[in-house]
This record gives C-alpha cells, structure tokens and sequence, in this order.
C-alpha cells in the first residue's frame, strides 16, 4: 500500500471507531478486537456476564460499518431452519419457494448462541466456514459481507449447550469484554442522563462496498519472516504445554497472523509489529485449546496458559514505533 492508501484506510477505520465509541463506553480494547477480527474476515465470540454491553457493540460496529444487521436470540426451542431458512409452499403458484432465514445478512448477532442446542448450533457452522447455506439439498451462497458476532454468557449452565470445538475454531476471536473502570461507569451513567431515552443512535461511517476495500488493504500488509516464526512458535508452543490436552491447530497461528495484519491496519502501518502479534495472541488462540481435566478442575484457564507463553516463547525484539 502507499502512504496515502495506509493514511485513507487508517482515517476510515478511526471514524468507524469513534461512532462506535459514542455508544459504547470504556470498551476500546473489545472495539478494536472486534473490528479486527472483521477486518480479517472473520467471526467474533463476545464472552463475559450479562449487562456489559455485549449486543450494544455488535449493533454499533455493524451500523458504523453500514452492514444489513440481523439479530437472532437464540433459544432452547430454536430450530436449525429458524437460522438457515426454509421452503414454504405456494398455494397459487403450487411450488415450493425458498424463504431465506437471519442468516442472510450482513452481519448476523447470535444473542446467546450457548442457550440452543447443538444441533441449531451446527446449522451455523456450514455459514461460517463457506459462506453458504444448504436446505434440502440445495445450496445457497450468503451475499457478501458476511459476518458473525455472537455472545455466550460463561456463568449460568442451566439450560445452556456449551460449544463443541469444531465450532468454537470458526470462531477467529473470543473477546472477553470485563468490567469497566469506575470513571468509565460513571461516564455510561452520565451519557445515559444526557440523552434521555434508553436508545443509542450511531451513524453508517462507511458501506459494505467500502468495507470490502477496507478488508481487501489487510491483505497488502507486510509480515517479516521472524513474525510468522514467532506465530507459529506460539501455537506449536501450546500443544506441548503440560496443562493443554489439545494445542492449537494451525488454523490457530494463521488466525494470530490475520488478526495482526488487521491490527497494523488500524494502526495506519503496512507492516506487522510482534506486539500485534502479542495483543490478539490471547483472543485469538486460547480457545482454540483444550485442556487436561485436572489442569482443568484446579482453576487454570486457556486464557492464563496463553499469557504464561506470551512470556515464556521468545519472538523478535522490536518496539512499537
């Protein structure tokens, strides 16, 4: 890219984040994560406790990005055509006709994807993968742009389905979102008076064609040798750790190399830094591994494991310029 095409592209993604920041306060780190991960042209898991803003980011990030939003609540009656669509039979016409389902969209928010069952679960698996759904033996491309960003809420499992691994490695990020500061608090309450309705309104930044050309810029992003060492050094590294069953794949390094490149983007660079590498090596690898069921039962999370070889796996020594 030329200076002038990384500054364009940097400018349009800072906007997008300040519309998205006008609604959602003290969440910069999740913004930045989630829009990455969109960036990189994939899907992003929002993980915390109820009330921190979880939908509120979805629906601003895809308003700002100018995307077709689509919310599904996902529920333990929820049927796999309820995502996908299904065919619905014309009297007059007497044929069959295909009633596309929330899948087609622009970007699908799956409100609590935990809370249905796996088999709903799975029809959302074929979407996310290759972008296409397929009913009764028929496939149907989904129109690009095409992203998925569900939530999960990680501390009720009464009449909740965890996640099998197969479908938590489509996911390219898990975002935790965590609790704000106090002053932050403070600044959702104050804003809250300020507009007086519970309604939050963002403005469309750029569209779905200008999105394309956004993500198309993450593609010309230079990446040294001894960063995609350090990628692939990190993933090998977790399948080797005496906590983890299951290490991540290498579909877990080449996640760490998208999301960096994504990341140089938004930092108005062409080229990846390894502390990219380092700021999306937590969202992007941890759950992809599994870990041993004592590991397991004593408190250890894939997220500590991650942060243990963030310190222990040496990478390139460079600093951020």
């Amino acid at each position: 890219m030329t200076e002038s095409t990384v500054e364009q592209t940097a400018a349009a993604l800072r906007a997008v984040t300040a519309a998205v920041g006008e609604a959602v306060v003290g969440r910069d780190r999740a913004v930045r994560l989630a829009l990455a991960g969109v960036l990189a042209g994939g899907h992003v898991l929002l993980e915390d406790v109820p009330g921190l803003g979880k939908t509120l980011l979805a629906r601003s990030l895809a308003t700002a990005l100018g995307l077709d939003f689509t919310r599904l609540q996902c529920t333990p009656d929820l049927q796999p055509a309820d995502v996908t669509g299904s065919f619905v039979f014309d009297p007059a016409r007497r044929e069959f006709d295909f009633r596309p389902g929330p899948v087609f969209t622009g970007l699908l928010l799956a409100d609590e994807i935990n809370r249905t069952p796996p088999k709903t679960q799975a029809a959302l698996l074929e979407a996310m993968q290759e972008r296409q759904v397929t009913v009764e033996g028929r496939t149907f491309p989904l129109p690009p742009p095409f992203h998925v960003l569900a939530t999960a809420n990680p501390v009720e499992y009464e009449g909740t389905f965890p996640l099998p691994e197969a479908q938590l490695d489509r996911f390219l990020l898990r975002v935790d979102i965590g609790y704000p500061p106090a002053d932050e608090e403070i600044e959702v309450l104050r804003r809250r008076l300020a507009r007086r309705t519970e309604d939050t309104k963002v403005p469309p930044v750029v569209d779905a064609a200008c999105l394309a050309a956004l993500q198309s810029s993450v593609e010309h992003v230079a990446v040294d040798l001894d960063v995609i060492r350090y990628c692939v050094d990190l993933a090998r590294a977790s399948r080797d750790h005496p906590s983890v069953e299951v290490g991540a794949s290498p579909r877990g390094s080449q996640a760490v190399l998208l999301v960096a490149r994504a990341l140089a983007v938004l930092d108005g660079r062409d080229f990846v830094l390894p502390e990219d590498v380092k700021d999306c090596a937590i969202p992007a690898l941890a759950h992809r591994l599994t870990l041993r069921p004592e590991t397991w039962s004593s408190g250890v999370s894939t997220t500590e494991v991650i942060a243990e070889l963030l310190t222990s796996v040496p990478g390139p020594v460079t600093t951020r310029s």
